[in-house]
C-alpha cells in the first residue's frame, strides 16, 4: 500500500487504503468518518499510516 497522490485530502491515506483495494476513495473516506466517530484509536492509527507508508510514486508524462 502507498498513500495516495491523486486522491489526497489531508494525507493521502484513505485514497491509498481505496487504491489498493480497488474501492471509491469516497466510500473510504465515509467508512473512515463513521467509524472514528466510535471512540477508539482511529485518529491515532491514521496519524502513524500518514507517518510510516510512504507516498506513491510519482508519475512521470
Amino acid at each position: 500500500m502507498r498513500r495516495s497522490r491523486n486522491h489526497k485530502i489531508i494525507a493521502g491515506v484513505c485514497g491509498g487504503i481505496a487504491d489498493s483495494l480497488g474501492w471509491s476513495p469516497t466510500v473510504v473516506r465515509v467508512l473512515w468518518l463513521l467509524l472514528s466517530l466510535i471512540p477508539g484509536p482511529l485518529w491515532v492509527a491514521y496519524v502513524i499510516m500518514w507517518i510510516l507508508v510512504p507516498k506513491a510514486p510519482a508519475v512521470r508524462y
